[in-house]
This record gives C-alpha cells, sequence and structure tokens, in this order.
C-alpha cells in the first residue's frame, strides 16, 4: 500500500515538555502554534516521512513572565530562531503497536540526532465527516544543553534553578487527507 497523508487536528494534539524547577518540582508547558507533515503507509508504520515545525514564540508554561524569558536570548532567541523542527530519519518497530522514530530535532539552529518512543494509538472513522482519523502519542528526553540552552540559576540552598534534562511528550490526533 502507498503513503497516505494525514494532517495534525491541533486542536485534539499536543507538544509538551517538563523540566525539574528548583531541584524539588518540575515546571510543565506546551506549545500552541506546530504543524506536521505525515505520510504513513497503514499496512507498514515503518515506511513513515514525518516533519514537524513548532512555532517556538507560542510557548505556554502558564506564567506570561517565564514564557518571555523563554522566547529571549537566554533560553529559545526566538527571534534568531523563530522554528523548532524534528525531521524523521527513520521508524522502527518494537512491538505491536510501539515504535522507535529517531530523527534530527533542532532547536536554536543546533541539530541532535534524537529517538521518540512512540505508540500508534490506532485508526478509526470520523463520526461527523467519515474520515479517516490516526492518533499517536511519544515521548523522549533531551539535555537542554545540548541545544544551547544554558542559562541558569544557583540556588542559594544549593542547586540550580531549571534542571538539564528536558521531558518532550507529544499527544497528536491526524486527518487523513481528502
Amino acid at each position: 500500500m502507498a503513503r497516505e497523508i494525514f494532517n495534525v487536528d491541533t486542536v485534539h494534539s499536543e507538544i509538551g515538555f517538563s523540566v525539574k524547577h528548583m531541584m524539588i518540582s518540575k515546571a510543565k508547558g506546551h506549545f500552541n502554534d506546530f504543524d506536521a507533515v505525515i505520510e504513513v503507509d497503514p499496512e507498514n508504520l515503518e515506511d513513515s516521512k514525518v516533519e514537524v515545525t513548532i512555532d517556538v514564540s507560542s510557548i505556554d508554561t502558564k506564567n506570561t513572565g517565564r514564557d518571555e524569558h523563554l522566547r529571549s536570548d537566554d533560553f529559545f532567541a526566538v527571534e534568531k530562531h523563530p522554528k523548532a523542527t524534528f525531521v524523521a530519519t527513520g521508524v522502527k518497530k518494537k512491538s505491536d503497536n510501539n515504535y522507535d522514530v529517531t530523527g534530527d530535532l533542532t532547536i536554536t539552529g543546533t541539530t541532535k540526532s534524537v529517538t521518540f518512543d512512540v505508540v500508534f494509538e490506532g485508526q478509526s472513522k470520523d463520526p461527523m465527516s467519515g474520515n479517516t482519523v490516526a492518533g499517536f502519542s511519544g515521548k523522549t528526553a533531551i539535555n537542554r544543553k545540548d541545544f544551547g540552552l544554558t542559562w541558569n540559576a544557583a540556588l542559594e540552598t544549593g542547586g540550580v534553578l531549571v534542571g538539564d534534562d528536558v521531558n518532550i511528550t507529544f499527544e497528536i490526533e491526524a486527518h487523513k487527507a481528502e
């Protein structure tokens, strides 16, 4: 079977992250604006094309001051690097609905190979449109310093304000292009 094109339904999708905050809790957020090119062969998901583009300025941590700081040159430098991207370079089946999706992740102009643990949640028909809908979820962890995100502040009790490891998660609902 040939690849089919699916479009992300951003109303029912999310790209999120969490990072250790003050060594004792986690700060969480997501990006409000993103898009993806998803081309899959439903009979062979290993033959897939995935390209994700994130508008980094759409970062939302439920804290306006923190969001502005994250957009600044201390972190994402959104004026110089408005987009983050992921381009899959390989998909490998691990079990029935579980895949390793490896690709090039680019943040602040730095590109590194990253592997996401992805679950194909299945597909069904939308009762309103009759269109085929597919679901995917996934996660990975990166070291933010690998992407030039090095700003930090020391805590008077020891440790630092922002952890190095960032957990990235996504939930994608995608509709087959008509």
